[in-house]
């Protein structure tokens, strides 16, 4: 079976936040929505600028979990366990919108290409100054992070090894994760990209294929070493444990 088009917007949660000193960018689609309760207070500021996800990307994205997780699979929806941090390897926010808004995979990334045709993505973007974009839903199925794309929410960070992340990028982070956790509850992990073959061979690992693997090196060990020191109250994990197999938090989340 297909999927049903849905459109993009309507599934996104509206909340919106930006840190402190930022300011409301001017460039491109974006959506701020008020924030409904006083509880949510303290929730980040987070500007919608959706990528393309429509019927056809959809469609792509419910092959590739068909392939790579489940033959029987009929929703692209995931139950998130894990939290992802990645960096860009681009220079600018524009630069990384543009890639992840094309919704076929380009031919000229032929070391995952035989992964499938639905394009890279991520959930959440993190610009230079701190600013949180959401690209797509939360609760959509991304392809970010091999062997964990069904229960993991992406989030990327607009630089890389020739642009080192900021202090403002390990503020927002933190600030973004806290506010999933307490919204997603059974989020009970928090890795970089670079440490996503720790999960191999776990109840978490999902990838069928045994061969299909990359070399990562993002973040980095020194982003989250900072990024896991702001938010060690949560104790999320960044390796599989035995005593919570199913990545469900131990015990209740308060949000900060």
């Amino acid at each position: 079976m297909r999927l049903r088009p849905m459109g993009v917007a309507a599934a996104m949660l509206g909340m919106a936040i930006f840190p402190p000193g930022c300011s409301e960018p001017k460039d491109g689609p974006q959506t701020k929505a008020a924030i409904p309760a006083p509880e949510q207070e303290n929730r980040p500021v987070i500007v919608d600028r959706p990528i393309s996800f429509g019927k056809l990307r959809q469609d792509l994205t419910l092959d590739y979990i068909r392939a790579h997780y489940d033959p029987a699979a009929s929703s692209i929806t995931i139950v998130p366990r894990i939290i992802v941090i990645h960096w860009t390897a681009s220079s600018t926010l524009k630069s990384a919108f543009s890639t992840f808004d094309r919704e076929r995979l380009p031919l000229w990334r032929y070391e995952i290409r035989r992964g499938g045709a639905v394009n890279v993505s991520s959930h959440f973007a993190v610009d230079r100054d701190g600013t949180i974009y959401r690209l797509m839903p939360e609760t959509w199925m991304a392809r970010h992070t091999i062997g964990l794309n069904r229960i993991a929410i992406g989030i990327e960070n607009v630089g890389g090894p020739k642009l080192p992340l900021t202090a403002q990028q390990v503020a927002a982070d933190a600030v973004l994760v806290r506010d999933l956790v307490a919204r997603h509850r059974t989020i009970r992990y928090l890795i970089g990209h670079h440490e996503y073959l720790r999960f191999r061979g776990t109840p978490l690992w999902q990838e069928r294929d045994s061969s299909y693997e990359t070399g990562k090196q993002d973040p980095g060990d020194r982003f989250m070493e900072d990024l896991r020191a702001r938010v060690a109250d949560l104790r999320l994990g960044h390796t599989w444990s035995p005593e919570n197999p199913d990545g469900s938090p131990p015990e209740p989340h308060s949000p900060r």
